[in-house]
């Protein structure tokens, strides 16, 4: 919390939804209503039906159409906790010097199918290690971060910041290579303002919170304490990824990747073959036809020396 609007004594009374307006110069009195709740304007009694609730406002409508003397428009009278908080922003921060406070992001991260688990913290016996470090690039295992150093990092002022408040995400990564020493597997923070700092005079800028004290006087009447805080909220964001090397799963890959280049060529022919209009010539630079002839072996008579001169005439 670097900034608050506080409303004290707020009874369960009737009052004006819209307060007094700050006087528009030194000759001008202050005005009942203001634009910033159009559902409370109103001219006549009419315009504030009875039971009705303020759109956007703090209570419900009484009937009655309240207005300075002279004044044509006025507010609506309501029932609700009053008088009615101020719709005035703050001017400069409460908790100026908020920026030298310290945060301590602790994390840790587990990966169950490796039995490996760290934290963001350093492994040590000193106990007054993490009373005096502070996280830098030297020290990645200190997880005590300066509130001023996350809104830098972030890209934004303090000051300007602890005015109406924000919101900061931090990103912590782990990306761990388990073949290697298990010191190589360390955070990675990361820091990003979420809320629309750029839109000038946004609605959806800051951050803010109202909470009530309440208590009871002496006649037994109930009355609070209405604080509205703005503040710097903080979203932290882990994410893990590890990996480690086997035997199986890169054996299975390497198959895979052969069966589908088979694959791929099976369909290459496939498609030259049968489905392009010069198919045949890409067969016939793919195939070789051979034909085979046949020859007639004449048998040879076999010499033993029975022949007759006749046999030995027709060899």
């Amino acid at each position: 919390m670097t900034n608050l609007i506080v409303t004290p004594n707020q009874r369960q009374d009737t009052c004006p939804e819209v307060g007094r307006t700050e006087p528009l110069g030194p000759q001008t009195p202050t005005k009942l209503g203001s634009i910033s709740i159009p559902n409370a304007l109103c001219y006549k009694d009419g315009d504030c039906p009875a039971g009705e609730a303020v759109v956007a406002g703090n209570g419900i409508k009484t009937g009655h159409c309240l207005k300075d003397r002279g004044s044509i428009r006025g507010t609506c009278e309501i029932l609700a906790w009053c008088p009615v908080e101020k719709r005035s922003k703050p001017k400069k921060p409460l908790l100026a010097s908020a920026e030298n406070f310290t945060v301590y992001i602790k994390n840790s991260i587990r990966f169950p199918r490796f039995k490996f688990s760290k934290m963001n913290v350093l492994a040590t016996d000193n106990e007054s290690y993490l009373k005096s470090c502070r996280y830098s690039t030297e020290h990645p295992y200190c997880p005590i971060f300066l509130l001023g150093d996350i809104v830098r990092w972030a890209g934004s002022d303090f000051q300007e910041m602890a005015l109406e408040g924000g919101v900061i995400g931090i990103q912590i990564e782990w990306n761990c290579d388990l073949d290697k020493a298990p010191s190589e597997c360390n955070p990675h923070y990361s820091f990003s303002r979420l809320d629309n700092k750029f839109a000038e005079k946004s609605i959806s800028s800051g951050y803010n919170f109202r909470f009530a004290k309440y208590y009871q006087d002496a006649r037994g009447v109930d009355y609070r304490t209405l604080i509205k805080a703005y503040g710097i909220r903080f979203d932290v964001m882990v994410n893990g990824k590890a990996g480690k090397f086997n035997i199986i799963p890169t054996i299975i890959n390497i198959g895979s990747g052969l069966a589908l280049m088979g694959a791929g060529a099976f369909f290459c022919d496939l498609v030259l073959l049968y489905l392009i209009k010069k198919s045949n010539f890409y067969r016939g630079k793919k195939y070789e036809e051979v034909k085979s002839s046949s020859r007639k072996s004449l048998s040879s008579p076999t010499l033993n020396g029975n022949q007759s001169p006749d046999q030995l005439d027709g060899l």
